[in-house]
């Protein structure tokens, strides 16, 4: 007998045993187990994400009042870029048309992953599980898209869309167009770009061109509202300069008198590399057939003439372009209504007025072929300075302060050449360009006397209500200048003030005389406000000096940008043609450009 009672003599063959109950439990765990079922989500998803209503979801008249964030899905958050455009439709058809101005990741369950633990973990992992993690894009509205007699059109942003409305990507050239208020026709800049790469479409060319207005339509050409291209040493300032003027030549205006002559392009060019628009630029042949295609001027443009200053001491050669040349000198007689020519070293306001009463005596005694060697003698004359003392007309001391201030002109006046002014019809020519190089002349101050004595010629005739020159007053004109700040600085002196007064005067009637001012420069910050304040069309390309970048006045979301753009890039901020923009220019200059 043992312990186990009526169990002793339990027979392990005769029963079910241990074996049975495990079969059983084997074959009920087999009915029981979980079999996966392949499914296919019905569907396809569309688009970047959704609206978000989570911490609200607003659209209100200030900024403060808007509130729009959307939900980016996992496949969809590396397409995404701050600066990018998005559109979420309403469902009547009409589209808000959005920029994301900045990307969030935000926590999807409450948990603390800035721990050794959740660290660790991470850095021995191959890769980030974003599914625990909501990535959220804020929006901000720019303009509601709509249809009207099947043209897409743009309004404020007036309403809110739908929480859950789908956010997809712009990629539509004329949703984009429309959105940013670009138009569809005008002179072509680049294309539109985010973060340097170009917006895609899914039309073809799959680019979004840049254009600025330059009809009589919707308001006079932007170009006679003037243009700055500002940009640092080696960012493209002069290759998108090229660019930009070559689009110009061959275009026409109308005048008052209904003509519609083409533009005469003026460029004064201190580096001399203008005159190499004349050229072909070496780019491959499909490049021109895709500019062909966009309708992009491109080529050498053969009415291209080099007017050189003849400057004593200063020798022009130019192997680098095939314009042709023209020589020219500056009158001694231009002087006589602008004495500030020759008032560069500082006279003081008497001082400048006892210059213009000299000039008034030296011009009535030899007649408008005065020469500025015989108003140097004129000045020698000392009984002329005892009588005008005497008289109380001009004293002796500024007398003496006059002549010795207007010395050292002798290289620039009455050289060896014919005078600019018996050259006006040649020098503006409708559908021509001109360049005046300067680099040949080595001392600045006579570099700035032969820019300005042209300039202000040209400014003068076409401000004069009785001009001499009717070739200047009956042409479109765009006066080009690289290095403006050399020539447009606000400085305290007689000379400074004058020049800015007249060239400021020429920038508000651009407009109304066909006059636009096309300003090239790395230091915008020292041009004179007076001047930069007409400014309508501003180009900044990477500009790494602080005082610069915030003396052009974009919006701060692009000025953020500009110390980082490459060569090429810029931003565009022409309020009365679009949205504040980044545009890419064009790989290759459409003329020649560099010198081998």
């Amino acid at each position: 007998m043992t312990d186990l009672g009526d169990f002793e003599e339990f027979d392990s063959e005769e029963s079910p045993g241990a074996d049975a109950v495990e079969r059983e439990d084997s074959a009920s765990s087999e009915e029981d187990e979980f079999k996966p079922v392949q499914a296919t989500p019905a569907g396809q998803d569309r688009g970047l994400g959704t609206l978000s209503a989570a911490d609200g979801l607003s659209v209100g008249e200030h900024e403060d009042d808007t509130r729009l964030r959307a939900y980016v899905t996992v496949g969809n958050r590396s397409r995404v870029r701050v600066g990018a455009y998005a559109v979420a439709e309403y469902p009547d058809g009409e589209a808000l048309f959005c920029k994301v101005t900045a990307l969030e990741y935000a926590q999807e369950f409450r948990s603390d992953d800035a721990t050794e633990i959740h660290a660790r973990r991470a850095m021995r992992s191959e890769g980030i599980d974003e599914a625990d993690y909501k990535f959220m894009a804020t929006l901000e509205p720019l303009a509601v898209l709509y249809s009207e007699n099947d043209e897409l059109r743009r309004r404020m942003p007036d309403r809110v869309p739908k929480p859950e409305t789908v956010v997809r990507q712009a990629a539509d050239e004329q949703e984009v167009k429309t959105g940013l208020k670009v138009p569809g026709e005008g002179v072509f800049l680049g294309h539109l770009a985010v973060g340097g790469e170009k917006i895609r479409t899914a039309g073809e060319p799959p680019t979004v061109d840049y254009r600025l207005k330059d009809n009589d339509t919707d308001g006079d050409p932007l170009v006679f509202r003037h243009t700055l291209v500002a940009g640092g040493t080696g960012s493209g300032k002069t290759h998108a300069s090229k660019n930009i003027l070559r689009q110009y030549l061959g275009r026409t205006y109308e005048m008052d008198d209904g003509r519609t002559p083409g533009a005469a392009v003026v460029q004064f060019d201190p580096q001399d590399e203008y005159a190499q628009m004349h050229d072909d630029g070496d780019y491959p042949a499909e490049f021109g057939r895709q500019l062909d295609i966009e309708g992009v001027a491109h080529g050498g443009h053969e009415d291209t003439i080099a007017f050189v200053p003849v400057v004593d001491g200063a020798t022009y050669a130019a192997d680098h372009h095939r314009a042709e040349q023209v020589r020219f000198t500056l009158p001694f007689a231009m002087v006589r209504s602008r004495p500030w020519l020759v008032s560069g070293a500082g006279l003081n306001d008497n001082q400048y007025q006892g210059l213009r009463t000299l000039l008034d005596r030296f011009f009535q005694s030899h007649g408008r072929d005065g020469t500025y060697e015989e108003f140097r003698t004129f000045l020698a004359d000392s009984s002329l300075k005892e009588e005008l003392d005497q008289t109380g007309v001009v004293h002796e001391a500024t007398f003496d302060a006059v002549k010795r201030k207007t010395r050292g002109f002798n290289a620039v006046f009455d050289g060896d050449a014919p005078p600019i002014t018996d050259q006006v019809h040649e020098f503006v020519r409708p559908g021509g360009l001109t360049t005046v190089p300067t680099y040949h002349i080595n001392d600045s101050r006579q570099t700035t006397t032969v820019v300005l004595a042209v300039a202000s010629l040209l400014v003068d005739e076409k401000l004069s209500n009785d001009p001499r020159f009717d070739r200047i007053k009956e042409t479109p004109l765009i006066l080009g200048m690289d290095e403006a700040h050399n020539f447009l600085t606000d400085a305290d002196s007689v000379q400074a003030r004058q020049v800015i007064r007249k060239f400021s005067e020429a920038a508000k009637q651009g407009r109304k005389e066909r006059l636009g001012l096309f300003l090239i420069t790395q230091d915008p910050q020292d041009i004179a406000d007076p001047v930069f304040k007409q400014v309508n069309t501003t180009v900044v390309l990477n500009l790494g000096d602080e005082d610069a970048i915030k003396s052009v006045n974009i919006p701060a979301s692009l000025e953020g940008k500009v110390p980082y753009f490459e060569k090429g890039q810029m931003a565009v901020y022409s309020p009365d043609n679009s949205e504040p923009v980044e545009v890419v220019g064009l790989p290759h200059c459409v003329t020649r450009h560099g010198r081998d």
